[in-house]
C-alpha cells in the first residue's frame, strides 16, 4: 500500500499543493517529535515503577521511591498533551487559513482565465462545490496526510526499535501482525475509492439542481413546479444518500478491522508474556512496558487505516479540483490596442459554431465604418448573439478574422478587446453594493459628479434620488426595492459613464415603459453619435433610423443596408418587418 500511494498522482500533486504551508508543516514535524519522544519514554519510565513496585519488600520509602519518576511521567504526559494541542492549532490555523484559502482564490482566478464556452456547460452549483465542499475535503486532509502518514511512520518505526531492544520475542509479535493490518486496511480503503468519486460528482449535480430552483424560485412557483423539482431534488439526493452510505460502510470498517488486529496482538503478548515471566523469569515491568509499547504501535496504525479511508474520500475531491484547475486558458494576445480607437470593425471570412456538427455563421464578411450605427436583425437562432459573442472574445472564430482598426483581434488580450466596448443588454446584471458603486462598475475610479452626470442623462438621477441613502443605497440583482425598468436604467448609465468607443446594444429599452423609452431613446442618440454601435434589435420598429441594417439568417448575411433600401428590394427583410405587424 505504502508503494500504492507513493505511486498515485493525485496523491503525489495532493502533497505538493501543500507547499504554501510547507514553513508550518516542518514546526507541525518537530512538535511531532516531540510527540514520538513522549509516547517512547513514558511506557519505559511506567515499566521502571511498575518494577519498583513488584520489588518492593515492605520496607519504608516507597514514596519516596516512586515520587520522583511519577512527577517525570505526568510532566512527560502534560508535555505531549501540550504538544498535542500545539499541533493541532497550528495546523488547523495554517491550512484553513492559507492552504484552503489559497487554493480557493486560484480557482476563482482561474475561472477568470478559462473560455466562456466552459462557464456556458458547467452549472454554476457544480462549480460552487468544487470550490466548496470539494476544498474543503482537500483541507481537511492536509494535515492528516503530514501528521499520520509521515509521523504516523515515524512513530511506528522508532517504537519498534524500542520494542526489540526491550524484548525481542515479544516485539516479533507486534511487528509480524502489522503487515496483515496494514494490507487489510489498504485493501478496505481502496475498495471505497469508486464510490467516493461518484458521491462528489452527485454532490456537483446536487449544488447546480438547488442552485437553479432558488435561483429562478419565482418562476419555479409561477408554473406551479415546486413539486416537480421536490422530486427531481429528492431522486439525485436519494441516490447520493445510498453513494454515501456504501463509500461511508467501506470506509467504517477500517478501523474496527484494525482494532481486532491490534486485539490479537494484545492476547498474544499476554499470553507469551505470562509465559516468560512465569518459565523465564522475565520482569514483570518488562511485559508491562511492552504492552504499553503495544499500546502506543497500534494507536497510529489506527490513524493510518482511518487514514487511508480518508485519503480515498480525499483524492475523488482533488480529482475534481486538479480538473478544473488543469482546464486549458485562454490564449493570450499583448495588452493593449496600438494606438486610439476609431472604431472600424471587419469581418473577414468569418466561420464559426458552437458545435461542430451544427454549422451556425458561414462566410461572413462585412466591413463597418467608424462611427456607423449598425442594427443587427434576424430570427431567434439566426446568429445574433454570437456575432455580438465573437466581437466580444467570448468565442474565437474557427476560421476567417476579426479586425478592428485593421488589427486582428486574436493577437489582443482578451481584456483590450472588451475594453473597447460598451455593452447594455436586455438582461440586467447588479452586484450587492450601492447603487454608485454598480454604476461606476466599468470605470472604478469615476467621481461622484461623474455618476451623477451619467444617471441624470439617461434620466435616472430623480428616482435614485428618492431610495432611503440615494446613491449610497445598498442594492443587488434580486432587490425588490427598484423595478425591472430602474434596474435597466442603472445598466444603462453605467455604460454612458464607461464611455467606450464602441458599443453593443441588446434590445436596451425592452423593459421600460413607453414614455421612459423616448427619453432614453434621446439619451442614446447623443452616447452613439461619433461611435461604432451594434443594436441587436428584436422590435424592428425601435432601428428603423439605424445607419446600416444586418439581416441575418441562419448564420448567414441575407440582408444589408437601410430601412428603406431593405424594404425596396422586398425579400426576408420585408417579410420580417411586416410579419411583426401581421402578428399585432
Amino acid at each position: 500500500m505504502k508503494k500504492h500511494l507513493t505511486l498515485d498522482p493525485i496523491i503525489r500533486r495532493l502533497v505538493a499543493s501543500t507547499r504554501p504551508i510547507c514553513r508550518y508543516l516542518l514546526l507541525s514535524a518537530a512538535l511531532s517529535l516531540i510527540l514520538i519522544a513522549c509516547a517512547v519514554a513514558a511506557p519505559k519510565l511506567l515499566g521502571a515503577q511498575v518494577d519498583k513496585l513488584y520489588a518492593y519488600d515492605g520496607a519504608a520509602g516507597l514514596a519516596a521511591s516512586l515520587t520522583p519518576g511519577l512527577l517525570i511521567l505526568g510532566g512527560i504526559y502534560a508535555a505531549q498533551s501540550a504538544a498535542r494541542y500545539a499541533n493541532s492549532y497550528l495546523l488547523n490555523h495554517a491550512v484553513s487559513r492559507y492552504y484552503s484559502a489559497d487554493l480557493r482564490i486560484r480557482i476563482s482566478e482561474k475561472l477568470a482565465r478559462l473560455p466562456i464556452s466552459y462557464l456556458d456547460k458547467t452549472p454554476a452549483g457544480d462549480i460552487l462545490d468544487r470550490m466548496q465542499e470539494d476544498v474543503s475535503t482537500m483541507g481537511s486532509t492536509v494535515h492528516t496526510i503530514v501528521e499520520v502518514l509521515i509521523t504516523g511512520f515515524l512513530q511506528l518505526l522508532i517504537i519498534s526499535l524500542f520494542l526489540f531492544f526491550t524484548d525481542w520475542r515479544l516485539a516479533l509479535v507486534v511487528v509480524l501482525l502489522a503487515p496483515a493490518s496494514m494490507l487489510l486496511s489498504g485493501r478496505l480503503a481502496t475498495l471505497g475509492e469508486k464510490h467516493w468519486q461518484t458521491l462528489f460528482e452527485q454532490g456537483g449535480e446536487l449544488y447546480a439542481v438547488t442552485e437553479e430552483c432558488y435561483t429562478n424560485f419565482a418562476v419555479t412557483k409561477a408554473f406551479n413546479q415546486e413539486a416537480a423539482m421536490q422530486q427531481r431534488y429528492d431522486a439525485l439526493n436519494t441516490a447520493h444518500q445510498k453513494t454515501s452510505a456504501r463509500a461511508n460502510f467501506l470506509s467504517s470498517i477500517v478501523q474496527p478491522a484494525i482494532v481486532f488486529v491490534d486485539a490479537l496482538a494484545y492476547i498474544a503478548i499476554a499470553l507469551l508474556g505470562g509465559w516468560l515471566i512465569l518459565c523465564r523469569g522475565m520482569a514483570v515491568g518488562t511485559v508491562v512496558t511492552v504492552i504499553l509499547y503495544v499500546r502506543q504501535f497500534s494507536s497510529p496504525l489506527e490513524r493510518i487505516a482511518f487514514t487511508f479511508g480518508e485519503l480515498q474520500q480525499t483524492k475523488a475531491a482533488a480529482k475534481r479540483v486538479f480538473d478544473l484547475l488543469d482546464l486549458p486558458e485562454e490564449p493570450q494576445g499583448k495588452a493593449v490596442p496600438a494606438g486610439p480607437v476609431r472604431g472600424e470593425v471587419r469581418f473577414s471570412h468569418v466561420d464559426f459554431s458552437y458545435t461542430p456538427d451544427k454549422p451556425l455563421i458561414r462566410d461572413l464578411d462585412l466591413t463597418i465604418r467608424p462611427g456607423q450605427n449598425v442594427a443587427i436583425v434576424g430570427p431567434t437562432g439566426a446568429g445574433k448573439t454570437t456575432i455580438v459573442n465573437l466581437l466580444m472574445r467570448f468565442y474565437d472564430p474557427d476560421a476567417g478574422s476579426i479586425l478592428i482598426d485593421g488589427e486582428d483581434v486574436a493577437a489582443l488580450s482578451r481584456a483590450s478587446v472588451r475594453g473597447m466596448f460598451g455593452m447594455v443588454l436586455q438582461d440586467t446584471w447588479l452586484f450587492r453594493g450601492t447603487v454608485a458603486e454598480n454604476v461606476a462598475y466599468g470605470k472604478p475610479e469615476a467621481t461622484r459628479e461623474e455618476i451623477i452626470r451619467a444617471c441624470d442623462r439617461v434620466y435616472c438621477d430623480h428616482f435614485i434620488r428618492t431610495l432611503p441613502q440615494g446613491y449610497d443605497t445598498v442594492i443587488s440583482e434580486d432587490s425588490t426595492a427598484l423595478s425591472a425598468g430602474q434596474k435597466q436604467l442603472l445598466t444603462i448609465a453605467r455604460a454612458l459613464l464607461a464611455d467606450r468607443q464602441l458599443l453593443i446594444l441588446d434590445e436596451a429599452t425592452s423593459n421600460v415603459d413607453t414614455r421612459t423609452e423616448i427619453y432614453i431613446q434621446k439619451a442614446m442618440d447623443k452616447l452613439m453619435k461619433g461611435r461604432t454601435c451594434f443594436v441587436i434589435a428584436h422590435r424592428l420598429s425601435t432601428i428603423m433610423g439605424a445607419d446600416r441594417i444586418l439581416v441575418v439568417r441562419d448564420g448567414q448575411i441575407v440582408g444589408f443596408g437601410t430601412h428603406r433600401e431593405l424594404l425596396d428590394k422586398g425579400g426576408f427583410y420585408h417579410t420580417l418587418y411586416y410579419s411583426q405587424y401581421e402578428i399585432r
